[in-house]
């Protein structure tokens, strides 16, 4: 099928090779504009652009499709259908009509819940034990297009929001070309989305990673899984900023963020209903540590803190 395809980041990458290898025409890839990052703050392309530019395809990359003129090489690429995948940017009904088979998108959750930019963050964070990816039909609305398929995925609870990324990448991908054959075929049937179970997955505030150890440490616990790859659930400690990258809820009572115990199983800190053991760490600046590494030539002395300063013994 001749198509134009629109993602961003690695999630829509998988879901256009598949297409390609599939067979596919992709006439055009629309994706977001490079990107400073890094130290230097030198441009970066996205995955979709890299994958796109090895294969040889058109790419475009407008900063805005809110305009008649910014629409126009979408509109003159005469696909039958679009493609979209985490693209990053609302479209305007005047895109998604530029194909006669209208648009379908790949969602990374089981709508209608978690609609919107985080699905996957929101789900962890919920502690919702199953996910999954939903194709849909896109219309003017956030995420309320009529679906043509969905399947469930487990959220197990070693799964962050990377690993979880990876696990609904491959299901979409896989998805999206059985979506297009039905379409191709004449064989797409679409559902309404049912009216009750609607949340939304607003995007993710760098604000909420900050660790507040008066929350239970189970809830903490999933907002380590949820804020890992990036940007890392925060905490202070000893007068500076700290990342936690793996941790688990035990149990233990104390003081909201007193480090109840500290060795190499890990350092345990008390929570507004049990307590964290965190096994990963990093200092700003410094490289991740296991919890043994970290207390290496240092003995913490109970009673110490997190988010103040620390007694050392």
């Amino acid at each position: 099928m001749r198509l134009v395809f629109a993602g961003t980041p690695e999630f829509a990458e998988r879901a256009l090779d598949a297409l390609l290898q599939a067979g596919h025409e992709v006439i055009l890839v629309v994706t977001q504009p490079d990107r400073a990052a890094g130290r230097g703050m030198h441009a970066v392309e996205s995955p979709v652009k890299r994958l796109a530019r090895r294969r040889g395809l058109d790419v475009y990359q407008p900063y805005s499709l809110t305009d008649p003129a910014s629409v126009a090489p979408l509109a003159a690429a005469h696909a039958e259908l679009l493609v979209v995948a985490a693209y990053g940017l609302i479209l305007p009904q005047a895109v998604l009509d530029c194909a006669p088979r209208g648009a379908l998108n790949i969602h990374a959750s089981l709508l209608p819940r978690w609609r919107g930019a985080a699905p996957i963050q929101r789900a962890i964070l919920a502690g919702d034990r199953e996910t999954g990816i939903t194709i849909m039909k896109m219309d003017a609305g956030l995420d309320t297009g009529p679906m043509l398929a969905q399947r469930t995925a487990p959220i197990s609870e070693q799964d962050d929001a990377g690993t979880l990324h990876d696990k609904l990448a491959t299901l979409g991908a896989a998805m999206i070309v059985a979506a297009v054959s039905d379409m191709a075929a004449g064989e797409a049937r679409f559902t309404p989305q049912p009216a009750e179970g609607v949340t939304y997955a607003r995007k993710i505030d760098k604000r909420e990673s900050a660790i507040d150890w008066s929350r239970p440490a189970a809830e903490l616990a999933r907002l380590v899984r949820a804020m890992r790859p990036v940007p890392g659930a925060a905490t202070t400690f000893a007068g500076g900023s700290l990342k936690v990258w793996h941790a688990q809820a035990v149990d233990g009572i104390g003081t909201p963020g007193d480090i109840l115990d500290a060795g190499a199983h890990g350092i345990i800190v008390a929570c507004g209903e049990g307590a964290l053991a965190i096994s990963e760490l990093q200092r700003a600046g410094g490289k991740r540590l296991s919890a043994a590494e970290f207390l290496r030539g240092k003995r913490l002395a109970p009673g110490a803190r997190f988010g103040a300063p620390p007694r050392e013994g």
